[in-house]
């Protein structure tokens, strides 16, 4: 009887906190539906760098895209969104990583690098590159480098060090097989992505314009 108590007591703990996250999503939802485009641009990009990872942020990150990306209407022409995509673009957040941050390993900046081959083109390369700073003795950030493999000092255990960027990295821009992107949301510094294919199927990336902001 006692065991039955306590499932049935959790239970309803589950269903009130399950109530509770279903009112807060919505009270996200009317609250960015009274604000602008540009209000819920501006919301977007104060809560990317400061997440900690809760739920609650992630769920308020979808909503905030998942507006921007109704509202937004897409370029028609070719060499106009060639003009917009062209540049670098610094990586704010992927959907596809989740693995909390450790001690003694960081990435500093990671950026894409988008060139079309002419304005009505479309062909063009895109280039991805990850700067990395390693504290191998837990205590300072004593070695750095970049994905391209060029690092100082040489870092002792290199084989920690490469699983390291390797969870560190979002797996879709360094491995470009089986699957397309969307751009499903653009402006002059707001970049959204999309991947579809059997491997990446609806992770999400969101860009800035490199330079166009200060990350702390």
């Amino acid at each position: 009887m006692a065991d039955a108590t306590s499932v049935n007591t959790a239970n309803n703990r589950d269903i009130a906190q399950g109530n509770e996250l279903d009112d807060f999503v919505e009270e996200i939802t009317v609250d960015v539906n009274s604000l602008d485009t540009l209000e819920v641009k501006k919301r977007l990009l104060e809560l990317l760098p400061r997440m900690t990872g809760s739920s609650t942020e992630f769920r308020e990150v979808e909503t905030l895209v998942n507006t921007l990306e109704d509202r937004h209407k897409p370029v028609l022409t070719l060499d106009f969104l060639n003009l917009a995509m062209a540049g670098e673009w610094q990586l704010l957040f992927s959907t596809s990583l989740s693995s909390r941050p450790r001690q003694n390993f960081r990435i500093t900046e990671m950026f894409q690098r988008v060139e079309s081959v002419s304005m009505n083109s479309q062909k063009g390369t895109v280039a991805n590159e990850v700067s990395w700073e390693l504290a191998e003795n837990e205590l300072s950030f004593d070695a750095s480098g970049l994905f391209t493999v060029v690092w100082s000092p040489l870092p002792e255990d290199l084989e920690s060090l490469i699983g390291l960027i390797n969870s560190a990295m979002p797996k879709e821009l360094f491995d470009p097989s089986d699957h397309a992107v969307d751009t499903t949301y653009l402006d002059g510094d707001l970049r959204i992505t999309r991947m579809t294919g059997p491997r990446f199927e609806g992770v999400r990336d969101i860009f800035i314009r490199r330079g166009s902001m200060k990350i702390d």
